[in-house]
């Protein structure tokens, strides 16, 4: 678990978020039907190599063979860039990380492609507000299972499940730190949140239920019953009251 403790480790976490910020826009900027989910990975790469000090965190992370994921429609987290072809109303998670100057960033958004259904634009909605519900109950002070249970009620409020199998986690120096930062639970639960943790939170929505299964790839997971899914991911640092987000423009 790292602890930020000084004004030039904040410093630096929030330049790696700040890219992590600037790429993914672009990303989402590019997204467009007819596009090939490797060409996503061709021009994160290629973002990111305009940065002094800074390179892609995901490649070669435990042989992960591209920079960033690019999950479309049911796949939950971990999709292998390729020769898939994006198509009008799909939707598509888009998750990156870099490490700059010995510390991570690491952030998500799902996106449209083209027009979606009114279904999968409220879906997108819920995650995306269900991710803000976690960082505001991640507090100086609270308790780890107040970040899970802010999210689940909120995505369950709306009548989705929230994914069990996968959760945030724990960054800094590593990409992936304790603790793990589940996107369910329950209040006052889990350890103490105290001033300079930094976590990546990130729910995993699901249109139907919380099941999934991984694909014969090895990485790539997918909602168990075939319905859409969306991720949206932020790191942050806990305040002396509320969290600081990192990965903002």
């Amino acid at each position: 678990m790292t602890i930020i403790k000084s004004a030039a480790e904040v410093a630096i976490m929030r330049e790696a978020g700040r890219i992590v910020a600037i790429i993914l826009q672009k990303l989402s900027e590019a997204v467009k039907p007819g596009i090939k989910t490797r060409s996503l990975d061709d021009l994160a790469e290629n973002e990111v190599s305009k940065w002094n000090s800074a390179r892609a965190s995901f490649k070669g992370y435990h042989n992960f063979p591209a920079s960033i994921c690019v999950s479309v429609n049911d796949e939950v987290v971990h999709g292998i860039p390729g020769n898939k072809v994006l198509k009008e109303g799909d939707i598509v998670s888009l998750d990156f990380g870099v490490i700059y100057k010995g510390f991570q960033g690491d952030a998500a958004v799902t996106v449209g492609v083209g027009r979606v259904s009114p279904d999968a634009r409220k879906l997108m909605d819920a995650t995306r507000t269900a991710l803000a519900e976690g960082i505001n109950a991640a507090r100086n002070g609270g308790y780890l299972g107040d970040i899970g249970a802010a999210i689940q009620a909120y995505a369950e409020s709306r009548g989705y499940s929230v994914v069990r199998e996968y959760s945030g986690h724990g960054i800094g120096r590593d990409m992936h730190e304790d603790p793990l930062v589940p996107n369910f639970g329950r209040k006052s639960d889990g350890i103490r949140l105290r001033e300079g943790m930094t976590l990546a939170l990130e729910p995993m929505v699901n249109m139907g239920n919380w099941k999934t299964r991984l694909n014969n790839n090895g990485w790539t997971v997918h909602t168990a019953d075939g319905s859409l899914s969306a991720h949206f991911e932020h790191t942050i640092a806990i305040g002396k009251d509320e969290a600081e987000i990192l990965t903002l423009l």
